[in-house]
C-alpha cells in the first residue's frame, strides 16, 4: 500500500497547486478536504459554485455556521480519516496532520501578504478584501480546530515531515521540493 500525503497550510497558500502536482508526479489519488466540506454545505442549502467559494459572502456564511455546529467538521474528518487510511491518497486538510500519526505530512507556509496577493490574482479582488478574507478565513479556522481539536493551527507545525516557506519560491520550487521530499519518505 502505499502511503497517503496531507498537503496544508493556511488560506490561499497554493495547496491544490501542489497537492495535484504530487498526485500527478506519484499517480496518486487527490482529494481537497474543502471539496469534502463543500458538498455538506450544498446539502445545507449553500451554493457553492467555483473552485474558490470559501473566499465568497456564501463560504463566509457557512463557515460562520460552521463555528456553531461542529458536526460538519467532525464529519468531513472521519471520511478523510477513511480515505488517508486507505492509501494512495494526497488531501489537502486543515485539520488531518493533527488527526492521524502516519503519511507524509508537508506544511506550505508563507506571510500573509503572500497568500493575499495569491487570492487577489486568483479571485480577482482587490487587495484590500483578499487581505481581509484570508486574515478572517485563517482567523477562524484557527479558533475552530482549537476548540474542536486543541491544536494550534498554523503554529504547531511539529506533526509535520517538511515545511516549505512559499514566499520566495515559485510553483514549479515548491512543487520540486514537495516531490523530492515525498521521494525521500517514500
Amino acid at each position: 500500500m502505499t502511503k497517503s500525503i496531507i498537503i496544508s497550510g493556511p488560506p490561499a497558500v497554493g495547496k491544490t497547486t501542489i497537492a495535484q502536482g504530487l498526485a500527478n508526479e506519484f499517480n496518486l489519488t487527490y482529494l481537497s478536504g474543502g471539496d469534502v466540506l463543500k458538498e455538506m454545505a450544498k446539502e445545507q442549502g449553500f451554493e457553492v459554485d467555483g473552485d474558490d467559494w470559501w473566499d465568497t459572502e456564501n463560504g463566509m456564511k457557512f463557515l460562520n455556521q460552521r463555528e456553531t455546529n461542529s458536526e460538519f467538521d467532525k464529519k468531513v474528518d472521519k471520511k478523510l480519516i477513511e480515505l488517508f487510511k486507505k492509501g494512495g491518497m494526497v488531501i489537502t486538510s486543515y485539520t488531518l496532520p493533527w488527526l492521524v500519526d502516519d503519511g507524509i505530512k508537508i506544511w506550505l507556509d508563507g506571510s500573509h501578504d503572500s497568500s493575499s496577493k495569491r487570492m487577489q490574482n486568483r479571485d480577482k479582488m482587490s487587495s484590500k478584501e483578499a487581505f481581509e478574507v484570508t486574515r478572517e478565513r485563517y482567523d477562524k479556522n484557527k479558533a475552530l480546530y482549537k476548540k474542536l481539536y486543541n491544536f494550534d493551527f498554523g503554529e504547531d507545525v511539529s506533526v509535520f515531515d517538511k515545511i516549505i516557506n512559499t514566499d520566495n519560491l515559485n510553483v514549479e520550487q515548491v512543487i520540486e521540493i514537495s516531490k523530492e521530499t515525498v521521494r525521500a519518505l517514500l
